[in-house]
Parts: C-alpha cells; structure tokens; sequence
C-alpha cells in the first residue's frame, strides 16, 4: 500500500509550482504569462517534485487509482486555495484582477465550460505523456500555454484563483468533471 501521507505533501507541493504558476500569469497576464505558467507543471513531471490530479487523472484504471486520484484531488484543491489566499495576502493587487477571473466563469455557459474543461484535460493528457514517453518539455512547454490562450479550464489553477479571489463557485467541480473526462477519453483513444 502506497504511502497516503507523501502522495498528500506531494499533492500539496505541486498545488505550489502551479500556485507560482497563477501569479505569474495574473501578474503579468498576456502574452507571456501562459508561457511563464508552464514552469509549474515543469516542476512537477521533470523532478517528480509533486502529483497534480490534471496530470494523473488520465491514468486512473482501476479502484487502487480511484482513491489515489481522490486524495491527490483533494489534497490539490485545499492546499491550492490555501495558496492563492496567500498569493493575495502577498501581493493584494492580484485579489482584483482574480475576482474579474473568476465572475468571467459565471457568464460562460454551463456546458460551454464544461467543454472548455474537458479540452484542458486532454491538452493536459498529452503535455504529461509526450513528457513520460519522449522525456521532453516540448509537451508541456506548448502545451500549457496552448490551453490557456484558448481559455480552456484548469481545475487546479482555478481553485488557486478563487483562493486568491477569496470566493468559490460551481465551476469548481464541473471543471474538475471535465478535466477528468477529457484526460480519460484522450487515453482511452491512444
């Protein structure tokens, strides 16, 4: 049985590489900001410095994976709020530029969003295996960017966000849903 605690801090660190992730990208914002983000997930699959849900969920296959993923998830999603709370205690100006972020959810539609999300997991899907089975960046390098410029939802980094927002929606869980299914089906069609 794999050990519950490290997957938990392993969790947590990586809620931190994409966390410095977020503030670049709410800092800085267009155009260079995407590409800046992408260190975060850099972090987590070129040192094994962390486990992000959006990056193992593909590879959930059977119960032992199931629970893996779920604490790996939550682990993710608490620690990544925590840290973006933070992110606004550290620099106060990001709290408005996230709020803007985070209201802008609530006017796309519910399945719109839902698809947004669903394409960020397979995006997420191939960045995580290019790297696993070719040991390069490039997956990841473009692929982080790719999802940002075309506004597709990011579970984790969203949480971040509404951490630094200092509020939390029903986006959460259906972008969650949607990463899920879209890192799912990406590998079910490998």
């Amino acid at each position: 049985m794999k050990s519950y605690t490290k997957m938990i801090l392993k969790g947590i660190r990586a809620s931190l590489f994409i966390a410095l992730g977020v503030a670049v990208l709410l800092t800085i914002g267009n155009p260079i900001g995407p590409f800046l983000f992408a260190v975060g997930l850099l972090a987590v699959c070129t040192i094994n410095y962390g486990h992000l849900f959006t990056g193992l969920c593909g590879y959930i296959n059977n119960k032992e994976k199931v629970l893996e993923g779920m604490i790996i998830l939550i682990a993710n999603l608490i620690s990544g709020f925590i840290f973006g709370w933070l992110l606004s205690i550290a620099n106060p100006a990001l709290q408005e530029v996230a709020i803007t972020k985070v209201n802008s959810w609530l006017d796309i539609n519910i399945l719109s969003f839902f698809i947004r999300s669903c394409f960020c997991g397979v995006i997420m899907y191939l960045a995580v295996d290019i790297y696993k089975q070719t040991s390069s960046p490039f997956g990841i390098l473009l692929g982080v960017p790719a999802f940002i410029f075309c506004g597709f939802q990011h579970s984790i980094a969203n949480m971040i966000t509404c951490g630094v927002a200092h509020s939390i929606n029903y986006t959460i869980p259906l972008c969650v849903a949607g990463n899920w299914l879209g890192s799912y089906i990406t590998r079910k069609l490998s």
